[in-house]
């Protein structure tokens, strides 16, 4: 899976209980097959609870919507074509061909399925407890799951979980960490389009760089425990995600977020 913020939390709070982290992916049921999966999720045609649900809900199509239009227009102009992804919207649990989560895995994507999922409650956490308030925030996201079907698209998930293989989990999480970054990125340069097309306001930006900020590693792991442990990064510190979701929104180009995978991992 891509993304799974709540699933750092769980482990950073079971790491201080004295328990091991790796027993909380034992409990997870083993991938459905593909059609029982199609057949049981379902997800996306839930209903809305309450007026401001049924906005959240309008709110996500949106951003979907202009992230497939902004993918369309430059996989065409490239000569290939977009894959866009399904989007599962769900409450307290959804099945998947990652298996069964529930909302405290966080937004993730699944590559088995092509699929985003996206919990309700996430936005409001996104909030009250990391303190990234703002449509913008919610939007970069929502747009940072995108970036991680199109490294799916592009091979990159693939080529990663090569470089993984074989690998200490502390450097294993390293590739982890630039291919988080990288989705940063890419959510970025879908930004800097959406800006083009004149889709983002005054203190967008501000808002996108400060939830990055919010959930990079170092923050989360020091409010959880008091202190920060790199070897356990996953995700990136907020420095870095914000220094790579800013290039893709200053740049716009591809090209710029390839050297992620290249540099060596402390200039990162």
């Amino acid at each position: 899976m891509g993304g799974g913020l709540g699933m750092i939390i769980l482990a950073v709070i079971m790491l201080l209980m004295g328990k091991n982290p790796m027993s909380l992916l034992s409990q997870l049921p083993t991938q459905a097959a593909g059609p029982q999966t199609q057949a049981q999720r379902g997800g996306d045609n839930i209903v809305a609870n309450s007026p401001a649900e049924a906005e959240m809900l309008e709110f996500i199509a949106a951003v979907l919507g202009s992230t497939e239009d902004v993918w369309n227009e430059l996989f065409r102009a490239s000569g290939q074509k977009y894959q866009e992804p399904t989007l599962v919207r769900f409450r307290d649990m959804v099945n998947s061909a990652c298996g069964s989560q529930s909302s405290a895995v966080g937004p993730f994507y699944c590559s088995g399925d092509d699929t985003i999922y996206l919990d309700l409650t996430f936005f409001s956490e996104l909030a009250k407890r990391h303190s990234a308030a703002g449509d913008f925030a919610q939007a970069y996201v929502i747009a940072h799951e995108v970036g991680h079907h199109l490294q799916n698209v592009l091979g990159i998930t693939q080529m990663v979980a090569g470089k993984k293989r074989g690998l200490s989990q502390e450097r294993a999480n390293q590739w982890s960490v630039r291919q988080e970054l990288h989705a940063d990125f890419l959510a970025g340069v879908w930004a800097y389009y959406a800006g083009k097309k004149g889709l983002i306001e005054g203190g967008d930006r501000e808002e996108a760089l400060n939830a990055a900020k919010q959930i990079g590693d170092d923050t989360l792991q020091r409010k959880a425990r008091g202190y920060v442990q790199p070897e356990g990064f996953t995700h990136g510190t907020a420095a870095q995600r914000q220094r790579w979701f800013k290039l893709g929104m200053d740049t716009g180009s591809m090209r710029a977020g390839e050297r992620v995978y290249d540099m060596p991992y402390d200039e990162l």
